[in-house]
């Protein structure tokens, strides 16, 4: 039928472009069942999950149920949704009911969220979002419960973010569960949670949290300003909104941190940050974030101070020794031997009597194949990825050395580098250190020292410069933030980091 044609056009277009949009025009339900149903059946055809349930029960107008089969709870809907009208007929309160429109109003159906909408587009989206749409004949308005059922991981220990101390609590792919392990941190009614749909064809729901009174406002609407500007197709994972919404898109260094424990999600909170939750990712994100947010690991905040102290101090120093030492060592070797001890340089030549190509290349090729090894640990299944890493680098290292290929103080500065990244504990911040070492070991190939301290210079420089969403990125340090020192190298005792109001002292942009 040409209204059911039109009736399709209109719904793919309100899908699509949106209900909001100023182009688009709203399609509204109409008085007649049939006409409805043909326009849903049309707008999800070839959708062999949507079932379409018709019911005709005695002296009642014929009623439609649509869902996707297998994201609601049947036993639910059974119980609570179909027995009463197929058997008992429309439920009759203070008065008599004649419609659907009054069950919603006088909320007859014992599901805990009913909502009514009279617009095509929200209705489909209503149900492809899991709820249960109820159409009767000669009535303009849908019923739509919230049964959604959906398979989801459970609550297990963060893999990528382990700690000896703490929760061991992660989020899951499922947005309420989320929202709820914040909530029972957090058990305020300060704590906020706004909703955003974003997406066009996967309209994935976000939640943006803050403490009402600790955040900075200004804070708050530029992350909901950049959320709201976001065009995209879909959403698969919280990285599509990390990379939508930060500062600069060529920096190494993140901008965003990113984390799937609640403990930490809930301590940023509590420092005046903003989280962004997404449905469908395990990974929360927070904003803003500084340098030294990187190098912090979650039991951090579960020892004593003085412990944190060392900890902190060793985890400082080889950051930075594996970054510098490829580069220290290339600049020393070729171009600043007056700098080493006699006897150490001696030995070191002597090893690279046979070494066929110079340091740098010998260096380059090793960091490329210990970056190689590193990622086939990582992509391999688990039982053998760690065995494959491990045992290769011992066999290629050695096989390397007994050919003559490299000189065996490469393989031990490459791998003693190596390992000193594995102590910092996000992995995400690990991999801009890992890529600087390759511009720096060619500078300190080419210039010594000169052109190291060249390039530790520029870094610094771009470090100073980057202030995502108008934090500095080297806050603490520079500028100094007397509140944020206290949990910079040496963490302060709890009861001196107590926080009591948003921008107070300045540390919050």
């Amino acid at each position: 039928m040409d209204w059911t044609k039109l009736a399709h056009k209109k719904l793919h277009k309100s899908l699509t472009d949106g209900q909001n949009s100023s182009n688009t025009t709203v399609l509204t339900l109409t008085n007649n069942l049939s006409e409805n149903e043909a326009a849903l059946r049309e707008a999800f055809c070839h959708c062999s999950d949507i079932v379409f349930r018709v019911l005709a029960p005695n002296e009642m107008p014929r009623m439609l149920l649509i869902y996707v089969d297998g994201m609601i709870d049947a036993e639910l809907v059974e119980s609570n949704v179909l027995k009463p009208l197929i058997y008992d007929g429309l439920p009759q309160g203070l008065g008599t009911i004649e419609s659907i429109a009054q069950m919603y109003e006088q909320q007859l159906l014992s599901v805990l969220q009913l909502q009514r909408s009279t617009i095509f587009g929200e209705v489909a989206t209503r149900i492809l979002k899991g709820d249960l749409a109820i159409l009767a004949d000669g009535e303009e308005t849908a019923i739509l419960t919230s049964v959604k059922q959906i398979a989801a991981r459970g609550i297990e220990e963060s893999t990528s973010e382990p700690a000896l101390r703490g929760p061991k609590e992660s989020f899951t792919e499922s947005l309420r569960t989320n929202t709820v392990l914040l909530r029972a941190k957090i058990t305020t009614p300060k704590l906020k949670m706004e909703s955003v749909s974003v997406g066009t064809l996967t309209k994935t729901d976000l939640v943006i949290v803050y403490i009402e009174g600790l955040v900075d406002n200004h804070l708050l609407d530029e992350v909901r300003t950049r959320v709201n500007r976001i065009d995209i197709d879909g959403i698969l994972d919280s990285g599509y909104i990390e990379e939508a919404i930060e500062d600069t898109h060529f920096s190494p260094f993140p901008q965003i941190m990113s984390s799937e424990r609640p403990d930490v999600v809930a301590s940023g909170l509590l420092e005046g940050r903003v989280a962004i939750i997404a449905d469908g990712s395990p990974f929360t994100l927070i904003v803003p974030m500084t340098f030294w947010s990187g190098l912090q690991a979650p039991d951090d905040y579960y020892e004593r101070f003085l412990y944190i102290f060392l900890n902190r101090s060793v985890r400082y120093f080889f950051a930075a020794f594996s970054v510098l030492l490829p580069s220290f060592y290339i600049a020393l070797t070729n171009f600043h031997q007056e700098l080493m001890p006699s006897k150490l340089m001696i030995t070191i030549a002597a090893l690279r009597e046979t070494a066929p190509f110079p340091t740098v290349i010998e260096v380059l090729m090793m960091e490329v194949m210990f970056e190689g090894l590193r990622e086939a640990g990582l992509r391999l299944p688990k039982p053998i990825g760690p065995l494959v890493s491990v045992v290769g680098a011992l066999v290629i290292g050695e096989a390397a050395v007994s050919a003559g290929i490299v000189s065996s103080p490469i393989v031990i500065v490459v791998s003693a580098a190596g390992i000193a990244s594995f102590i910092i504990p996000r992995y995400r911040f690990g991999i801009p250190l890992r890529m600087l070492r390759f511009p720096l070991l060619i500078m300190s190939g080419i210039f010594g020292l000169f052109g190291l301290t060249a390039g530790v210079i520029a870094i610094l420089i771009h470090l100073i410069q980057l202030r995502p969403f108008g934090m500095p990125y080297l806050t603490p340090l520079a500028p100094a933030s007397r509140q944020w020192l206290k949990d910079w190298l040496l963490r302060a005792p709890q009861r001196l980091t107590k926080r009591t109001e948003a921008s107070g002292d300045g540390d919050t942009p």
